[in-house]
């Protein structure tokens, strides 16, 4: 699967990186872009999991927009793949490197494998359930004790205080940037407002297995195929607590 990844980035991000036509950007809806790039990416990922496991459900995120009605046959399925095909469409729009291509597996309602291909940092983060974290193939554990900055994707939340623990701060604007730096210790917690499937599998599963927490606002465990709700992730349960009981409401 990361070679998949890495093919596809090389293939139809790479070449697109800082060399995007307006012609090859457009808005699903206001403020939320998409390229050709994600399109074709996800074309192609999509295909060789189709080949690979044809019993088995494709959410992408551009499918999605394109047909709703794949967020209830993911919600059902027993087994499914979901595909970020560009994560951080603005940042990669905007020329920045913080971009990245991911993919989770979901069997039996749970979190089985996820993969993070981060084309311009050249990094790989990849997990399987009960097995570990990897990054760039070496074992991956969660960063301990940063005096890192809390941190959020909810814009408006952004210098809103945690009670004592700090003030929030916007993230890096994509999971899977995002994840991997709280791992490394540059954030002290994640803070989202939603949970689509495609941008926080992948990461949640790198986190947990890298020894780190994740759960909704409300303290609950995360629901693969849950699709409503917000996430708080964090590099331990003790500051996960303590931000659930922090949150703005």
């Amino acid at each position: 699967m990361l070679t998949l990844l890495q093919d596809v980035a090389a293939e139809v991000i790479n070449p697109r990186f800082r060399a995007l036509s307006d012609e090859q950007v457009s808005e699903k809806n206001p403020g939320d872009l998409v390229t050709v790039a994600d399109h074709e990416s996800e074309a192609l990922i999509t295909a060789a999991l189709t080949a690979a496991y044809p019993d088995a459900v494709v959410l992408g995120e551009e499918a999605m927009a394109a047909d709703a009605s794949l967020l209830d046959r993911f919600a059902a399925a027993d087994h499914a793949f979901t595909v970020d095909p560009v994560d951080g469409t603005k940042n990669f729009v905007n020329g920045s490197p913080d971009h990245a291509v991911m993919v989770a597996e979901v069997l039996g309602g749970e979190i089985v494998r996820g993969w993070i291909w981060q084309p311009q940092h050249e990094r790989s983060y990849v997990a399987e359930r009960g097995a570990g974290a990897w990054l760039n193939g070496e074992p991956l554990t969660v960063a301990t004790g940063s005096a890192a900055p809390y941190r959020t994707a909810r814009r408006h939340w952004v210098g809103r205080e945690l009670g004592d623990l700090g003030t929030l701060e916007l993230t890096w604007a994509c999971c899977g940037v995002d994840y991997p730096h709280l791992i490394g210790g540059d954030a002290a917690a994640l803070v989202y407002s939603r949970s689509m499937p495609w941008d926080h599998l992948p990461g949640a599963l790198i986190l947990t297995e890298a020894g780190g927490t994740i759960g909704r606002h409300d303290g609950g465990p995360v629901e693969p195929q849950r699709l409503e709700g917000g996430l708080v992730a964090a590099p331990d349960k003790a500051t996960y607590d303590a931000v659930v009981a922090a949150l703005p409401v």
